[in-house]
């Protein structure tokens, strides 16, 4: 054993390292933990989705946005709703707000309820739903920038969910599959929604 390691100060110096060590592990763990438990709230809720009646069903062309009121990248305002920007908070360009349900995108499931108008322009494309970033970012695997407000790590701009509707909102808007925001339907109240879908009865019932 050399007599460095035994000096006063050697010995200090790998206390502190060793300190510093355990600090570490502790902030990964509570990391961990925070993102585990992200997780299994966005699991359960949409568990909780799943086991109400589908009202609507099917599949559009999805972008992603995040109105905070901070003027960055497009952003036009604190979200209609009168809520805050939030993870789980979809815009529509004709669904009443307050809508909930799910999106699936390549077997991974999101729970939102509908808080803001849009997208605009590119629903006249089919583009009839804007995500919002952190929601978009867990399904295609890329990451949020609080910052820049862009989703890293994945290159396409809109991709293509399956949408599921558990519960329609009180006020105004087209309770049936979306229509273009250029169409109004987000004003008028619908007196003629949508037929709910009937849920398949199990083999052998």
């Amino acid at each position: 054993m050399s007599f460095f390691m035994n000096t006063p100060n050697a010995r200090w110096t790998a206390t502190l390292v060793g300190a510093a060590l355990l600090c570490t592990t502790a902030v990964a763990t509570t990391a961990g933990t925070v993102a585990a438990h992200a997780d299994d709230h966005v699991v359960k809720t949409v568990t909780a989705q799943a086991a109400k009646p589908v009202l609507l069903k099917g599949s559009t062309k999805a972008s992603y946005f995040w109105d905070d009121a901070s003027g960055r990248m497009g952003d036009t305002g604190l979200p209609a709703i009168g809520k805050p920007m939030q993870k789980g908070l979809f815009a529509s360009p004709s669904w009443p707000l307050g809508t909930e349900g799910y999106v699936e995108y390549n077997g991974k499931k999101a729970p939102f309820f509908i808080g803001d108008r849009g997208p605009g322009v590119p629903s006249e494309s089919g583009v009839m739903l804007d995500i919002d970033g952190k929601t978009f970012a867990q399904l295609t695997g890329g990451t949020f920038s609080d910052s820049s407000l862009v989703v890293t790590g994945f290159s396409a701009g809109h991709i293509k969910v399956n949408y599921v509707i558990t519960k329609w909102g009180t006020g105004v808007g087209k309770k049936n599959h979306p229509v273009p925001f250029s169409t109004g339907a987000w004003g008028v109240y619908d007196h003629n929604p949508a037929k709910p879908v009937t849920p398949a009865v199990p083999a052998g019932n």
